[in-house]
């Protein structure tokens, strides 16, 4: 139960469903997702796929380092932005940035540093909370499941695997 394979396949299948998730209140409830929330999803694609390859890969120890440092390291960034994004909830309304057009919108009229920079540094849409769980916002759940994806891969690449002594 606790065999690389298993904790790789853990980590695609969460990513799925957690992709699910967040297009079901896309689509289904009507929850428009802001930059900061489609920087998350891209991250959390990146580790289900990693997590899936590595799954089907099953290597040895050094592979198993190898995906689990890439996991970690697509997480950490994910992790980031939700942070960023869950410190733009807690602020006063008078200090959050200003609002941005459309990502489709300054993709076509920006030059793409320019992109990646105002997206990353959040909007106000990113501070909106419209749907809770558990007194949780998206935010929250999507740190919460980065830290606990990084939790796993720190314990993948630390792991001693199929009987072998690392030294």
């Amino acid at each position: 139960m606790t065999s690389p394979r298993f904790i790789f396949s853990l980590i695609a299948i969460a990513c799925a469903v957690l992709m699910a998730a967040g297009l079901y209140l896309e689509h289904v409830l009507g929850l428009e997702p802001c930059p900061l929330c489609i920087v998350q999803r891209i991250f959390f694609i990146i580790a289900g796929i990693l997590a899936f390859i590595a799954a089907l890969h099953n290597p040895a120890t050094r592979g198993q380092r190898v995906y689990a440092a890439l996991i970690f390291l697509a997480c950490a960034l994910g992790a980031a932005t939700a942070g960023r994004q869950v410190w733009l909830q807690t602020l006063p309304a008078d200090q959050l940035p200003a609002c941005l057009p459309s990502l489709d919108y300054m993709m076509q009229a920006l030059p793409f540093q320019d992109v990646v920079r105002l997206v990353l540094h959040g909007t106000a849409d990113c501070a909106e909370v419209n749907w809770t769980l558990f007194g949780m916002s998206v935010p929250e759940w999507s740190l919460l499941a980065f830290i606990g994806f990084i939790l796993l891969s720190i314990y993948q690449f630390f792991r001693r695997s199929r009987g072998i002594i690392v030294r």
